[in-house]
């Protein structure tokens, strides 16, 4: 177990968990990760915790929202600033995925994540990726300026398989590569 001084982490024990779940969460999975290990991460007590949580099941699904605006923000900022630099909408996007692919810590998707781990079983953990995935959708439609929202639902399954591919340790050069062919010849249409 962790020696921690309250001096370390003077945030909110509220704040202190989520972050600790977020990183614990995303980087070991959600089952794998045990209320005591969140615990033991953000330097607070049980009874700390349950004040602030009253189940494993609340802190999923405020690190599922916690990701979710934390990513959602990333990839727009992303996608503008390489758009600012002058590339195309595909290219944008190719170079803002390959970008997150090549950190340290990539592990996936954290939403798709969730979904592979806890399924069927929890309908509100499927309800909040369902949600992520459209707010992804939104994002590409207003990049590629589709008015029907075809093409942001139909870049999203490209980008899952790719997310998916990476994830299984196919090069990043490779997965890019073939994502960035899908996505001109799916820009190349009329959809």
């Amino acid at each position: 177990m962790k020696s921690h001084t309250p001096s370390a982490h003077p945030s909110a024990p509220r704040e202190r968990i989520l972050t600790a779940a977020h990183t614990l969460f995303y980087g070991a999975g959600i089952r794998a990760t045990g209320v005591d290990r969140v615990i033991d991460e953000a330097c607070v007590s049980k009874v700390t915790f349950y004040r602030q949580y009253a189940s494993k099941d609340d802190l999923i699904r405020a690190y599922l929202d916690y990701r979710h605006e934390r990513w959602i923000t990333w990839f727009e900022a992303s996608l503008t600033r390489e758009i600012g630099a002058g590339l195309s909408a595909p290219d944008a996007l190719v170079a803002t995925l390959k970008n997150w692919f090549g950190q340290p810590d990539f592990r996936g998707c954290a939403f798709l994540n969730a979904a592979a781990e806890l399924g069927a079983s929890e309908p509100q953990v499927l309800e909040t990726v369902r949600q992520h995935k459209r707010a992804m959708a939104l994002v590409l439609d207003a990049l590629f300026g589709s008015e029907t929202g075809a093409k942001g639902d139909m870049l999203s399954l490209l980008i899952d398989g790719a997310i998916v591919h990476a994830q299984m340790g196919r090069p990043t050069d490779e997965v890019i590569g073939a994502l960035h062919a899908s996505i001109k010849a799916l820009c190349s249409h009329d959809v």
